[in-house]
């Protein structure tokens, strides 16, 4: 294997971050922005903006 297929190879492949290989996006995606606007409704609430 060649350094230029090497380097082919491994750009395929998907970076692992810990989460699940087969999960809806759109429920991960959802979930995340409903994090982030409960803790921006939280930091508002307690004044810290």
């Amino acid at each position: 294997m060649t350094a230029h297929t090497a380097t082919a190879t491994a750009a395929r492949r998907r970076t692992r971050t810990g989460g699940p290989d087969d999960g809806p996006r759109l429920l991960e995606h959802l979930a995340g922005w409903t994090l982030v606007v409960v803790v921006a409704m939280l930091i508002t609430q307690l004044g810290l903006v």
